[in-house]
């Protein structure tokens, strides 16, 4: 198995790199208090942070955005969701505890600013893939059981035929949604060379070092951009 980053999304998006964490062996269904306080520590930053102030003018927020209209989609309808969770904090709507490892996606999100995807592996085989969509490919949102399927050629996270996150950093799907019983999880960590790359690199190792202590759980991790287009899955 691998996480493989069409070539040509390259062309759109020249300076992307992805930080990759992968676990296995995660027991998902218990309390851990440590993501607990790592979350709302993360929640009450963001609180802070964007007091009196417009999350879609924060500097650290406005290179997705321009990203998003590299790749034809609005910002303004269609938030990445790091920008999303700020929004929504900011209003001062906090943000749900959902699982340990939705709740650890979120808080280290939080934390660097970063997009982050947490995409149950156990389902398939196949190859996860960022590219561009594709006749037959399917989507169902979370939370529905109904399908709303992309146009061709939208930046997506993919497993086979099935999408897993449309709009590239916008919204996952119900299919490979993370729950009590996921034991095998990609995580993907999205980020600029030239912006963020630094932040990246901290997040994964952090995300890493935590997987492995309050989960004790086998753990592999590297980095995809336009000169290493290719991640090999092997745990």
């Amino acid at each position: 198995m691998k996480f493989i980053i069409q070539k040509e999304i390259f062309n759109k998006l020249d300076n992307l790199i992805v930080g990759v964490v992968v676990a296995k062996g995660i027991d998902n269904s218990k309390e851990y208090p440590e993501i607990n306080k790592l979350l709302d520590e993360s929640i009450k930053l963001a609180e802070s942070r964007f007091l009196d102030k417009k999350v879609k003018e924060e500097e650290t927020i406005i290179p997705y955005r321009e990203a998003f209209q590299n790749l034809g989609i609005n910002p303004n309808k269609y938030q990445c969701s790091v920008e999303a969770m700020f929004t929504r904090i900011s209003k001062g709507k906090g943000l749900p505890h959902i699982n340990p490892l939705v709740d650890l996606n979120n808080a280290i999100s939080l934390k660097y600013t970063l997009p982050m995807g947490t995409h149950n592996l156990a389902l398939s085989n196949e190859d996860i893939e960022l590219r561009f969509s594709k006749e037959n490919d399917t989507f169902i949102p979370m939370g529905s059981e109904e399908e709303d399927n992309p146009e061709i050629g939208e930046v997506v996270y993919a497993v086979g035929n099935n999408i897993r996150t449309r709009r590239w950093a916008w919204r996952q799907s119900n299919e490979g949604k993370i729950d009590e019983k996921t034991n095998f999880v990609f995580f993907p960590i999205d980020g600029f060379i030239g912006v963020n790359e630094k932040e990246v690199e901290l997040a994964k190792k952090e995300l890493e070092e935590i997987l492995q202590k309050v989960f004790n759980c086998k753990t592999i991790s590297g980095t995809v951009d336009k000169n290493n287009n290719e991640f090999t899955i092997n745990i």
